[in-house]
């Protein structure tokens, strides 16, 4: 089967693709690198000619609110076009839990602008709402960062191994298209405040973390429910401590 991943050369795309290579499919990393552009249209149609499957796992360079709505919406019709014009059978998503609940936030205006784009598609479709990255945990620390502390929320987190999305991702890829959405989580759910303190201590970062219900995440305040998926999500295997562990030896 010749499979098309957008961002494929990113975090979850590259782990994506080997993935699905070794399961024997035909597979593209497709990107702006590779000379394929989801903005502009460049190289697309020669991307999809004889795709069964396209996996768009990319996300917008910038988060500023109106650039990440703008990267959404260009994306998602130029590449919906495409895929409509080339006989694309299943399109899957990657996008994020709670994005229904979080539109107080710019970039999760951009996302749930996306979804409603690909609901409106004749293409089949698969949705993968995931929770938060372990990779991303630095990123999030740096959001709340004043001075020496870090003020974050205390609501709920369900965080996962970029591994185990990737897992998750490629059995969606080579199953059939739910026209629906699919939730994976991590192990563990854990305060969002006390799972960035722990990281910060395992890095030797001297910074704080203030636990603060008003603290905005990415634009939204949360509550104890907006991260956390509903229920039967497909559970990772991989929890913080083997994570953070794996990352060590790669660093050492």
């Amino acid at each position: 089967m010749k499979i098309v991943v957008i961002g494929g050369s990113g975090l979850i795309g590259s782990k994506l693709v080997a993935k699905l290579q070794h399961l024997g499919h035909e597979v593209i990393a497709a990107s702006p690198a590779s000379g394929v552009n989801t903005i502009t249209g460049e190289g697309l149609a020669e991307a999809l000619e004889g795709t069964q499957v396209v996996v768009d796992v990319a996300n917008s360079p910038s988060f500023e609110d109106k650039a990440v709505l703008e990267f959404f919406e260009t994306s998602g019709r130029t590449l919906l076009a495409a895929e409509e014009v080339a006989g694309v059978k299943h399109h899957i998503a990657l996008s994020v839990v709670g994005t229904d609940r979080l539109a107080e936030s710019g970039y999760f205006r951009g996302k749930i602008a996306q979804e409603k784009l690909i609901k409106a598609s004749p293409i089949p479709y698969t949705i993968v709402h995931s929770t938060q990255f372990f990779e991303f945990l630095g990123g999030i620390a740096q959001s709340g960062t004043q001075g020496e502390t870090v003020h974050l929320s205390p609501a709920f987190v369900q965080p996962i191994a970029s591994d185990d999305v990737a897992s998750a991702v490629a059995e969606v890829t080579v199953g059939a298209p739910l026209n629906g959405t699919v939730e994976i989580a991590g192990p563990d759910r854990l305060r969002l405040s006390e799972l960035v303190q722990q990281y910060l201590t395992e890095m030797k970062d001297p910074r704080k973390v203030v636990s603060d219900v008003h603290a905005r995440y990415f634009g939204a305040e949360l509550t104890d429910d907006m991260l956390v998926p509903g229920a039967n999500p497909r559970i990772g295997k991989i929890n913080f401590e083997t994570w953070f562990a794996a990352q060590n030896k790669v660093t050492v």
